[in-house]
């Protein structure tokens, strides 16, 4: 499974996150040439060597007009509600900007000429900013507005990161628990705690935690793009790595200001959920296996037990992805009498399999193709062999011998 591992140790901002994708990536300068494409007013995009405490990686710039806004200035990105005026006091002096609101945003995000994948992931993200912030201001999503320059720098770090995230196409993306940092930051609205009530907003749900390092280590851009793109947050999977990037931020601090992402392949694990039932109707039992695999189950099956009491009984068990063992609980508890279920935890060795159709002397039929560990294996499908062997009057057996060869 190809899996990609995020370590937030030192936070996330969407500029680190850019560059530690980038270098997972076997065509960087491409991909830096199609964000040029979209031809931002006043943008500039690069990807430059750099280092933090002797980890040499990479720093992703996004200028807008000259200007590079760094990569964890909260009130460099921070959006607010109508009414207020913002003053950006990054070089000590008041600047009034230009503001847009979310739907000048998400104008622009939809006009980008990007793939439908990649466009649907960036809106989704901004969705999650402008809710966290409209709930922490206390007002609507169409009254947060953006300053017009920090807008289109975190414009750039989210379409290229949504970007990055289609072209890698992990099938699984982990992270670690987000460290947040401690102390203060000055924003639009003054002083604020950190994390920053919008980035707080954002992490819930998320395991994060604060430290000794004082400073703003992850910013609401970044907090948006590891919910909406993580699936699970602890530690790093069993990996074959690949390919490493080191994300390297503006800032310096007594550790590595670094994020690094982990490109590799995972041996699958799933989760095995059993209980045992002495009082629930057959008819139940087979109701409550089809609801688990409707609701993506991997296999679910019964066998026979003897129970206390000698009473006969039934073990039910449902294989699933990690991802999915609280949909698969919620399925047992609901459709079986059951009041706990046990959990293994399972390594799983697969083939690579995958679906095509042959030419018969029936007409196409499906079949599915499996290949590793030194076999190679083909099979129709069942369901075509039946209706087959219905429509000519034939046995299943007669319809195989047929097909061999094919």
């Amino acid at each position: 499974m190809k899996t990609l591992y995020l370590d937030c140790s030192m936070g996330a901002a969407g500029d680190m996150l850019c560059a530690a994708l980038l270098q997972l990536h076997p065509e960087p300068e491409r991909v830096l040439d199609t964000v040029r494409a979209l031809h931002l007013p006043g943008v500039s995009v690069s990807l430059e060597q750099a280092a933090s405490c002797d980890i040499t990686g990479a720093h992703f710039s996004v200028t807008v007009d000259g200007v590079d806004e760094g990569d964890g200035l909260h009130e460099d990105h921070h959006p607010h509600a109508d009414g207020e005026q913002h003053h950006d006091h990054t070089d000590g002096g008041e600047h009034h900007h230009h503001h847009v609101h979310l739907h000048d945003v998400e104008s622009i995000i939809r006009s980008s000429g990007l793939a439908h994948e990649v466009i649907e992931h960036a809106l989704a993200v901004y969705r999650l900013l402008a809710e966290a912030e409209s709930a922490v201001h206390g007002t609507t999503m169409d009254q947060i507005h953006f300053h017009e320059v920090g807008t289109l720098d975190a414009i750039v770090d989210v379409l290229t990161a949504c970007l990055l995230f289609h072209e890698l196409a992990p099938e699984r993306v982990v992270a670690s628990p987000v460290h947040v940092g401690s102390g203060s930051v000055r924003c639009a609205h003054g002083v604020l705690p950190v994390p920053a009530p919008a980035t707080a907003r954002l992490l819930q749900g998320i395991p994060s935690y604060g430290g000794e390092i004082a400073g703003e280590l992850c910013t609401p851009t970044g907090a948006a793009l590891l919910k909406h793109f993580v699936s699970e947050f602890g530690a790093q999977p069993v990996l074959c790595v690949e390919r490493i990037g080191y994300g390297v931020g503006h800032k310096v601090f007594p550790r590595a200001n670094v994020l690094r992402a982990l490109l590799g392949e995972e041996e699958p694990r799933v989760v095995e959920l059993c209980c045992n039932l002495d009082d629930t109707s057959g008819e139940d039992i087979a109701f409550a296996l089809q609801a688990a695999l409707d609701a993506g189950a991997l296999d679910a099956w019964w066998e026979p037990i003897g129970m206390k009491k000698s009473r006969p009984a039934v073990r039910v068990a449902v294989l699933c992805r990690p991802a999915d063992r609280d949909a698969m609980l919620s399925v047992l508890f609901r459709h079986t009498r059951t009041i706990g279920i046990r959990e293994t935890l399972c390594q799983r060795y697969v083939l690579r399999r995958e679906s095509g159709t042959v030419e018969s002397p029936w007409g196409e039929v499906c079949v599915k193709r499996s290949q590793g560990w030194g076999v190679e294996r083909v099979k129709a499908e069942a369901d075509d062999l039946a209706r087959i062997a219905r429509e000519n009057d034939l046995s299943l057996e007669q319809v195989r011998r047929n097909l061999q060869g094919l």
